[in-house]
C-alpha cells in the first residue's frame, strides 16, 4: 500500500478532512492524494504558494515573517500550516517550502532544504527540517514522501 493510500486510509478512519499547502512541490502532495479514488472523503484543496506574494495572499503568511526568517524556513512552515487551516474546514494540514534546485541555493539554505509542516486544527503546528540530495525531481519526490509520512504520523497519533 502507498503512503498516500496510508494517509486516506486513516483520515477515512477518523472521518477527518486535509489539506495542503505546497511550495517547492508545487501541487504534487494533492496530486498523490487526489489519484486515489474517493479522495473527495479526505481532501479537501491544495494550496499553491510558490511566491511570497501567494503564501501571503492565500495563507495570511505575514511578510515580516517572510523578512525576518524567509520563505524556506520553520516559521514560514509553520504559519502556511495556520494559513491553511485556518482558511479550509479541513481538520489536517500539511505545508512543503524549500529548495529544489539545481539554482537558488546559498551556504545556509543549500539545495535540498526542505522544510515541511504539518498541524491538527486547534493545535500548534510542527514544522521539521531535511536536506535531501539529488535533482530537483528528486528532491520534489523525496518532500513528497518525507511530508506524506509526517501526516501520517501526526494522524495515526490520534487514536481512531
Amino acid at each position: 500500500m502507498s503512503l498516500a493510500e496510508r494517509v486516506s486510509n486513516a483520515l477515512r478512519e477518523r472521518h477527518w478532512i486535509m489539506t495542503s499547502a505546497e511550495s517547492c512541490t508545487g501541487g504534487l502532495i494533492s496530486a498523490a492524494i487526489t489519484d486515489l479514488s474517493g479522495s473527495s472523503e479526505v481532501f479537501d484543496r491544495g494550496f499553491i504558494t510558490y511566491s511570497n506574494q501567494s503564501k501571503t495572499d492565500l495563507l495570511g503568511v505575514y511578510s515580516t515573517i517572510l523578512d525576518a526568517h524567509g520563505a524556506v524556513s520553520e516559521q514560514t512552515a509553520k504559519a502556511m500550516i495556520e494559513g491553511a487551516l485556518r482558511q479550509t474546514p479541513a481538520d489536517v494540514a500539511v505545508a512543503v517550502t524549500g529548495i529544489a534546485g539545481p539554482g537558488g541555493g546559498s551556504p545556509e539554505k543549500p539545495v535540498g532544504l526542505v522544510y515541511i509542516g504539518v498541524g491538527l486544527k486547534g493545535q500548534p503546528a510542527q514544522a521539521f527540517k531535511h536536506i535531501f540530495s539529488g535533482d530537483r525531481a528528486s528532491v520534489r519526490q523525496q518532500s513528497v514522501d518525507a511530508a506524506l509520512t509526517h501526516i501520517l504520523d501526526l494522524i495515526e497519533s490520534r487514536h481512531a
